[in-house]
């Protein structure tokens, strides 16, 4: 039986579904990455440090990565093709409103978010879903791709350092995501399937809060990285356990809680919602150009938001 996966075993303790959450993440996003070439180093910029083969960087990837949820995206494609009804799409639309106005995520409606697209994924080929999340991110996601956030992936790239997306969407749709921007790879949520079909379970838990603080745990241990070396990149206080885990954590479009964290520890901190800096240390200056490109066209979209 394959590994994929979305519902969480009743018997299993929260931390050892986080556990097993993140180490098979990481197991899937080693296998997806086994082949492929490590990027050419082309630079080399104070930080990231150019050639520290025991460095890497985890990017998260709703509102960090990309403006919305990668999820409701992806329901929307799915919509495209019939595979639900109308007011599933409504249900989808309110839930990413929600998620851009309020700038952070709402348990209650992520978990129905998944529990929809469980439901509705189950029973189709996984090699389906794969074609289809490929087409999906050209209609739905290229064009949300924050500029200053692929800046700074780009920065570790040019250094000769892997970069992983670490989210809580699927992993098959966080891959993709990954091979479009040119990064190593992903890490995400892994729902189970038999002989390529999923069945519309879990494998542990959904990749989110602790659960991807063990996935990052896990690959390091698998990679024989340094964490004190590696940076980490998110947007939500959610993801303070990963952001914790690394000696170059950063808040990206921070929701208040990571901001206060983030100012308290003296993280670095950058928003590309309006283009404003807001950090008492520095960021690699490979982000300068993207961080005004980003800002700017993010600016006019969320105006309403900040008056």
């Amino acid at each position: 039986m394959a590994v994929l996966g979305w519902l969480t075993p009743r018997r299993r303790s929260a931390t050892a579904r986080s556990v097993l959450a993140g180490e098979a993440s990481a197991e899937a996003a080693r296998k997806s990455t086994q082949e492929a070439p490590a990027p050419a180093p082309s630079g080399e910029p104070d930080f990231p440090v150019h050639g520290d083969e025991r460095a890497a960087a985890f990017f998260d990837l709703d509102n960090t990565v990309m403006q919305g949820a990668a999820l409701f995206h992806f329901g929307r494609g799915l919509y495209k093709r019939k595979f639900f009804e109308t007011r599933d799409l409504a249900r989808f639309a309110w839930q990413q409103a929600w998620f851009r106005l309020a700038g952070s995520e709402d348990p209650e409606h992520m978990q129905e978010a998944r529990d929809s697209a469980l439901s509705i994924v189950q029973g189709h080929r996984v090699s389906e879903l794969r074609i289809i999340g490929e087409e999906i991110y050209d209609e739905y996601m290229a064009e949300r791709i924050w500029p200053g956030t692929r800046a700074l992936a780009q920065a570790h790239l040019d250094a000769g350092q892997r970069v992983w997306l670490v989210t809580a969407a699927p992993v098959e749709i966080a891959q993709v995501i990954a091979r479009r921007l040119g990064l190593t790879g992903a890490l995400g949520t892994v729902a189970e399937s038999l002989d390529g079909v999923y069945t519309g379970r879990l494998v542990g838990e959904p990749l989110h809060g602790p659960a991807k603080a063990e996935a990052v745990r896990a690959l390091a241990a698998a990679e024989d990285l340094d964490l004190t070396r590696c940076a980490a990149y998110s947007d939500s206080h959610n993801d303070i356990p990963m952001l914790s885990l690394v000696g170059h954590p950063y808040a990206i479009n921070p929701d208040s809680k990571l901001r206060k964290h983030a100012r308290h520890l003296e993280w670095r901190l950058r928003d590309y919602r309006t283009g404003r800096k807001a950090a008492k240390v520095g960021i690699p200056a490979a982000a300068g150009v993207g961080a005004v490109a980003g800002g700017t066209a993010a600016a006019i979209a969320l105006h309403r938001r900040r008056r």
